[in-house]
């Protein structure tokens, strides 16, 4: 069968189900698609085909959740004696011992790893420029960035490279390039999914989540992956919900809110008018919309770029060169090596994070900012807490503009996090969030609607994108590579 790459999850179950296909016909034509774009699009820093085959040849799961489905890896999720990097040369060579909870999760219900996707190095950034591996392409212009920083992963199920894929979100690193790339991307909420094997960039925001065709397909592998850990301390013991039984086209009774702060100054026009033509969808399936405030809104990036790259600047301490991954050449002493090592093996972005971080945490500046960024981001929790007391889910713009052209926000760094300013609420807040394709512009680029709901409430987010899914075609659009 022809165009197997093309196809959700879901479908393929049902043709291997009814003998139509098979996981060795699946996953060598992910790879005949893979090895004919991926010199367009460069979404894939580590083929995983012998490893994958040997999977799909000795597989006896064959009644898992995700048996015989190709799923793509970012690079910063661990898997044992396999290359993981997080796109920096600091971590060159560097294989991990273990595997991360989710490569435990996926392979346990027979999914076949199919490689590690590129990323902005250690997850900072918007647009996937700040690899050590250089850029991937966004599929549907190959002049554009594909969003990050889990813009391998976007790229490469928007270009049919793989069926599925994991990203990390912390501060809209999955629904920010879902958005760009015209598919479905997930944040669960924090605790949700373990997070033991990422490779931490903000260990208080970081969260792992699907990046899919579909909605129904983003229901089937949050459940695979999400539920308690006790090797993760902030993994939370709750019981997973059956996804699938949200995915309900009716809408009846449900309560919208649209929050005015993000509308304003700054939002492209076709963004806000597909946004709210998608509001206009949800609203004719039944739902009931009012408008909300959330007050605190302009101070998230603020917020956030003080609390992420504080603890990042903690988290990345680790990478000196002694325990693993780089160590630069011809220095005369550990401290040389230290400074040789950590200048040479991060790049620009990684280092100015670190600055960031690292002044915010002195003596003399953690009260002035650390301190007050976390009173803030409490604020801005209290204002979410509020609007659900009168909602049931929100629904907001994904990203202020379509994607833009590679380079064009490289040298402003202002520009560039400004990228994420629908994005990072959720992350502060720990709330779950979807984005799904709700229109294209004039030059044809993907526009993506978030919607938000309560912590753990990602039952709701699935109603609502299922439904407005099921309502609309913009979902079943593919880019021309």
């Amino acid at each position: 069968m022809e165009n197997l790459h093309s196809l959700t999850a879901h479908k393929l179950k049902e043709l291997m189900a009814r003998g139509e296909t098979d996981p060795s016909a699946i996953l060598e034509g992910v790879f005949a698609r893979a090895e004919k774009v991926e010199p367009k699009v460069k979404a894939f820093v580590l083929s995983g085909k012998e490893r994958a085959r040997k999977a799909v040849a000795g597989t006896a799961r064959k009644n898992g959740k995700l048996a015989g489905i190709p799923v793509l890896l970012k690079d910063n999720l661990c898997v044992k004696g396999e290359a993981t990097t997080c796109g920096s040369k600091i971590l060159a060579g560097f294989k991990p011992p273990y595997d991360a909870t989710v490569v435990r999760k996926l392979e346990a219900e027979g999914a076949i790893l199919i490689g590690k996707a590129n990323m902005d190095e250690f997850a900072f950034g918007s647009s996937c420029e700040t690899s050590c591996y250089g850029p991937t392409k966004n599929p549907w212009d190959t002049a554009c960035i594909p969003g990050g920083s889990s813009g391998g992963s976007a790229a490469a199920v928007a270009a049919d490279e793989t069926i599925m894929a994991l990203g990390s979100d912390t501060g809209g690193s999955i629904r920010q390039p879902a958005a760009l790339c015209g598919v479905v991307g997930l944040k669960p909420t924090y605790g949700r999914v373990s997070r033991y094997g990422l490779i931490a960039f903000a260990s208080s925001l970081d969260q792992i989540g699907p990046i899919t065709k579909d909605v129904r397909d983003s229901a089937l592998l949050l459940s695979v992956i999400a539920g308690y850990d006790e090797m993760d301390s902030t993994s939370v013991d709750l019981p997973v919900p059956d996804y699938s039984n949200a995915l309900v086209e009716d809408l009846k009774g449900l309560r919208i809110g649209v929050p005015k702060e993000y509308f304003v100054k700054g939002i492209d026009g076709e963004v806000e008018a597909s946004v709210r033509a998608g509001i206009g969808v949800l609203k004719s399936l039944g739902a009931e919309v009012k408008e909300i405030s959330l007050p605190h809104t302009e101070y998230a990036v603020s917020t956030y770029y003080i609390v992420g790259p504080a603890e990042a600047s903690s988290n990345l301490a680790r990478f000196d060169g002694v325990q693993y991954g780089f160590r630069a050449a011809g220095a005369d002493d550990m401290i040389e090596m230290y400074i040789k090592t950590r200048s040479e093996g991060f790049g620009n972005e990684a280092k100015r994070r670190i600055l960031l971080g690292t002044y915010c945490l002195s003596t003399g500046y953690y009260d002035a900012y650390y301190l007050k960024a976390q009173k803030v981001r409490t604020k801005i929790r209290e204002d979410f807490d509020k609007a659900f007391s009168v909602c049931d889910c929100i629904v907001t713009p994904t990203s202020p503009t379509p994607a833009f052209k590679i380079g064009e926000r490289a040298s402003d760094p202002l520009s560039m996090y400004l990228s994420d300013v629908y994005t990072i609420p959720a992350n502060l807040a720990g709330l779950p969030a979807i984005s799904i394709p709700c229109g294209f512009s004039g030059s044809g680029l993907p526009i993506g609607m978030q919607v938000l709901a309560k912590p753990f409430d990602e039952e709701t987010i699935f109603r609502t994108a299922y439904a407005f899914e099921q309502g609309t075609e913009f979902h079943k659009r593919k880019p021309n590579l």
